[in-house]
């Protein structure tokens, strides 16, 4: 009972009743990404996720990206973006978590970075 209350009033969470009625009746699946986000496009053009978990515009993929942004390239008609042994795979932003990254994390927050001439 909870989570259809949740369905219908926290947009925040997941998709709700009426984002779920208009892919159910205008949406055509276009396909799914690593993360487990699934995208829809209407007849009139519109495009749109479904995402998996949390809503998160950062855990969209670079080649998803695009493709959702109507930026046109080579990847845009398979989705299946052939990737480097150089290049790290996709990442959502991290602030405000455990893992995110903290500049001075290992070093001495109050150390100086000059030193003053005078004694």
């Amino acid at each position: 009972m909870l989570t259809f209350f949740k369905k219908i009033f926290i947009w925040w969470n997941q998709d709700t009743i009426g984002t779920r009625l208009k892919t159910i009746f205008f949406g055509k699946y276009i396909g799914k990404d690593s993360f487990g986000n699934k995208y829809y496009e209407s007849r009139s053009g519109k495009r749109w996720v479904i995402y998996a978990n949390e809503i998160d515009a950062s855990k969209i993929p670079v080649e998803w990206y695009s493709w959702i942004h109507f930026t046109p390239n080579k990847i845009e008609k398979d989705h299946n973006l052939k990737k480097y042994d150089w290049q790290k795979p996709h990442k959502p932003n991290l602030t405000g978590t455990e893992s995110a990254y903290y500049p001075n994390k290992n070093k001495n927050v109050n150390e100086k970075k000059y030193k003053s001439w005078k004694n």
